[in-house]
């Protein structure tokens, strides 16, 4: 099924049949909605690996990716390798089309400094466009309770701005379900968690938050800015 071909009626049912369930339903329907054209991005962040873990029980063929953006920890690369050893799925890097060298020389130095948007759209969503090309639909491991953008998203939703439906397994868990989820299965996750990180971008622009702190606020620190760009609903990419 074409997200674009789903009717508003359609999507409402689908959303109520889904809303409350599991994770794993969620991700059965969508494998048996999209079949081969069905596509999961993750950063490795908690909840991708926890996602990453229920699709190697469910169906380990679905292609998922990583937007590389040549900022990342070296933490969150070497967890690639380690979910490979265990899961047997070797996640794909999608790379912007200049490397990080090029990027800066073209525009004169490092611009998560002065302009983060224009770095995150050119780093993040338009390689994320090139990797959904040919596919119906993607999965995202975001949570409503993690932003107020995010609030506003539904188990399943059309992205228009790609083209394609979006999927929300984890979108009524919780931080605490999270973590509940990887102690009980023994989910390989990124040692940065464990130093303060609650959530964890690219290296320039990710800080150590203190302890009971927004799990957001060490993304973009001090600069008011929550989203890269990839889950904001209904802005064109």
């Amino acid at each position: 099924m074409s997200a674009l071909a789903i009717s508003t009626d359609q999507m409402a049912a689908v959303n109520q049949l889904l809303e409350g369930a599991t994770p794993q339903r969620v991700l059965r329907w969508a494998v048996a909605e999209f079949h081969s054209r069905l596509t999961m991005a993750t950063a490795f962040g908690a909840e991708g690996c926890c996602l990453i873990h229920m699709l190697a029980e469910i169906e380990p063929r679905v292609r998922i990716f990583n937007l590389e953006t040549g900022y990342q920890f070296s933490e969150t690369l070497e967890l690639r390798e380690r979910i490979k050893e265990r899961y047997g799925i070797e996640v794909e890097l999608v790379q912007p089309e200049l490397s990080v060298a090029e990027y800066e020389a073209t525009h004169g130095g490092p611009l998560y400094r002065r302009r983060p948007d224009q770095c995150c759209h050119d780093r993040k969503v338009v390689p994320l466009r090139r990797a959904l090309a040919g596919y119906d639909a993607w999965i995202s491991a975001i949570r409503r309770d993690q932003t107020a953008e995010r609030a506003r998203a539904d188990v399943v939703q059309c992205d228009g701005r790609f083209g394609v439906a979006k999927v929300n397994p984890l979108l009524t868990w919780t931080r605490s379900d999270v973590w509940k989820f990887i102690v009980a299965n023994a989910v390989p996750y990124n040692p940065l968690h464990d130093q303060g990180f609650p959530s964890v971008g690219c290296w320039p622009c990710t800080r150590a938050v203190a302890e009971g702190g927004d799990e957001r606020a060490g993304r973009w620190a001090g600069t008011g800015k929550q989203e890269c760009g990839l889950n904001v609903i209904g802005q064109p990419a």
